[in-house]
């Protein structure tokens, strides 16, 4: 809640909190976590707010001769720079690698003290996504979606034979077949509704057996 204190010692004021008398708390009601030893809490609803380090899904905006606009939920756009992306993009030649409307799996480089935020792709795994589907909950249910070390997107993942990459910022990209996919939007859209639900794995565990079984008796 708001104004409540947040427990840590060593750790540094991140995005949502503010410092008094030398203690962190609360500025808005929604879910702690911590990373890279920052303190942040995660807002219920509304936009994501990045955090240096977080992999987004964003979508291309706009284009400039040096950089792109990438829509990743939040309040404004994150530039992402020539110099921040795999290829050697000559000056002006931005939209031979990319145009509006591309999707890609990027990173939060940079965040300051005015929220004013840059992406990359140079990282291992990153890159312009290519087909698939994506889908969007609130980025306040994406610890649930994941799960305990990974545990709750690891059976959806197991069940469906679905490749999914899960934002940060509330955007998740899966692809498969299609009945596959339906299936572990399914299941999604169940943890996000439910998030805070005793018994919410089992529910989702029952819920892909019971498919995945229908889908195996009408194969035979």
């Amino acid at each position: 809640m708001p104004g409540d204190l947040l427990d840590g010692d060593k750790l540094r004021p991140g995005a949502g909190t503010y410092v008094s008398d030398g203690k962190i708390y609360a500025a808005l009601l929604g879910i702690k976590t911590v990373k890279s030893n920052y303190i942040n809490i995660i807002p219920m609803g509304g936009r994501y707010i990045p955090c240096v380090g977080d992999s987004v899904i964003g979508e291309v905006e706009d284009i400039g001769p040096s950089n792109w606009l990438i829509d990743i939920n939040a309040p404004h756009p994150a530039p992402l720079h020539v110099n921040e992306v795999p290829w050697r993009v000559e000056f002006g030649d931005t939209a031979r690698y990319m145009n509006v409307g591309d999707v890609i799996l990027a990173k939060i480089l940079m965040v300051d003290e005015t929220m004013r935020f840059q992406v990359t792709l140079k990282d291992q795994g990153l890159r312009k996504l290519q087909d698939g589907q994506i889908v969007e909950i609130s980025p306040s249910k994406v610890p649930r979606v994941i799960g305990k070390s990974g545990s709750m997107i690891q059976m959806i993942k197991g069940y469906t034979n679905c490749r999914i990459f899960v934002g940060q910022n509330g955007r998740i990209w899966l692809d498969g077949e299609v009945d596959d996919i339906m299936h572990a939007i399914k299941a999604i859209q169940m943890i996000e509704q439910d998030a805070h639900s005793f018994g919410l794995t089992e529910r989702v565990k029952e819920y892909l057996e019971s498919v995945t079984q229908q889908t195996a008796a009408g194969s035979e």
